[in-house]
């Protein structure tokens, strides 16, 4: 499945199938909460937390693909990625953007 930012794709005329979206809320365990904690005060990557995120974007957007497939579609165009925070240590990743299918 083609996925772009975009609106268009050069070459082809595109069906607009309607809205398609894949979100999943991730959180981390107290003990890597603590760990982060300590890190705060000298600075630097929070790893497990960036591991976390790349987790749960890839899984929005597999769920987003899978919704544009069983519409039928051939790509999504104007992907997009939003986040939220749900509680202290969860957050929420939605991917969206426009089934279409090729003319």
């Amino acid at each position: 499945m083609l996925t772009v930012t975009t609106e268009t794709i050069q070459g082809k005329t595109l069906i607009q199938l309607g809205v398609v979206s894949g979100s999943t809320i991730q959180t981390k365990n107290a003990f890597h909460d603590i760990g982060a904690s300590f890190k705060t005060i000298v600075g630097g990557e929070l790893h497990s937390y960036t591991s976390m995120m790349e987790k749960a974007r890839s899984q929005a957007m597999q769920r987003m693909v899978a919704a544009a497939e069983a519409m039928g579609a051939d790509a999504v165009v104007g992907v997009r990625y939003a986040t939220s925070a749900i509680m202290a240590s969860a957050a929420e990743v939605l991917a969206y953007g426009t089934a279409v299918k090729f003319a």
